[in-house]
């Protein structure tokens, strides 16, 4: 019988993961290039720890130093800017900078891979905390959701640098087997971890054709004194119009540059008069779209579609938030 070890396992699975969304479109290529990323570092991993082909035991640092640059690229695309910026090249050049020190400074080798893991992971986290989990170019009608995997992502980093902190400290105590062990526990789990968030559909990014006049968070209007009841009365008046919350495909970036202001700019106003983040902002004018729809008879599922939302489970999250029922008791309630 063949025992195939643990990141091997996961290797395949990842691959098959890569495979299958590439086959079906179902991520952005920067996402795609993290599955793939993951899948071939736990071969790696596999092929020098289990296999004894130590010649690769110099390229296991590098091809790992891929992972984080690429995590956070990724994460850039979706929460601050939607396309590949030409500053994120310096980012993605973290492979080339651990192959100089492999060939010049090994002994460095440990303290730059654990701090490429743990500096890029708690930079996802310093700019969710920042931006109050909202995602520039992801859907609002995900809800909290992209937040929440972008965060278990950065900590899997986090986590995956602890395995190798351990991993130094156990072969200074004498334990030999301790690596393997580590490795096919931790490693292989943050790995596991990492490339299935990626294929989540909550992360992928909106269909945006509309790129002309684009205004981001840093390149205008650096006005410290934000107008806010200007921003809101425009943007009341532009969503109770045109109707922007039955948009699945809605986000903040969109609402931002129809109303010609800085997304920070309106993610503050939105929090300042409401209390509330864009997401659940525009969720509300949603909820109240569909507890009409169930008045008049719709059923739940052409009332989730009709009103702007793509995963039943989002909805029914959004509308027991918001009116302290679920669909179905609404309906009953609503019932003659």
């Amino acid at each position: 019988m063949i025992a195939l070890p643990v990141p091997l396992i996961v290797a395949l699975l990842l691959v098959f993961l890569f495979v299958r969304s590439v086959l079906f479109e179902k991520t952005t290529p920067l996402l795609g290039a993290l599955l793939l990323a993951c899948a071939v570092q736990s071969v790696v991993v596999s092929i020098v720890h289990y296999y004894g082909v130590t010649e690769l035991r110099l390229v296991q640092p590098i091809t790992a130093s891929v992972i984080p640059a690429l995590a956070w690229v990724a994460f850039l695309e979706g929460g601050v800017h939607q396309r590949f910026q030409r500053s994120d090249i310096w980012h993605l050049a973290a492979p080339v900078v651990m192959a100089g020190v492999v060939t010049i400074a090994p002994m460095l080798i440990d303290a730059l891979l654990g701090g490429l893991f743990v500096g890029y992971g708690l930079a996802i986290l310093l700019v969710l905390h920042r931006q109050r989990n909202e995602l520039a170019h992801t859907r609002l009608a995900s809800g909290p959701v992209p937040a929440l995997i972008w965060r278990v992502i950065a900590i899997a980093l986090i986590i995956s640098a602890a395995s190798d902190a351990l991993i130094s400290a156990t072969l200074q105590l004498g334990a030999r087997d301790a690596p393997g062990i580590i490795l096919s526990i931790f490693s292989s789990l943050a790995l596991l971890a990492i490339g299935f968030l990626a294929l989540s559909p909550a992360i992928a990014l909106a269909q945006d054709d509309d790129q002309q006049g684009q205004i981001e968070p840093d390149t205008a209007n650096h006005d410290p004194d934000i107008p806010v009841a200007e921003i809101m009365e425009q943007l009341e008046e532009l969503v109770g119009r045109e109707k922007l919350y039955l948009d699945p495909d809605l986000t903040l970036a969109r609402i931002a540059r129809r109303l010609g202001y800085p997304l920070k700019q309106v993610s503050t106003a939105i929090n300042a008069v409401t209390g509330e983040n864009v997401s659940r902002y525009i969720n509300k004018y949603r909820i109240d779209h569909a507890c009409r729809a169930l008045d008049a008879g719709e059923n739940v599922t052409n009332t989730m579609l009709a009103s702007g939302f793509n995963t039943k489970s989002n909805f029914n999250r959004e509308f027991l938030r918001i009116t302290g029922k679920t669909p179905s008791q609404w309906q009953q309630k609503s019932s003659p």
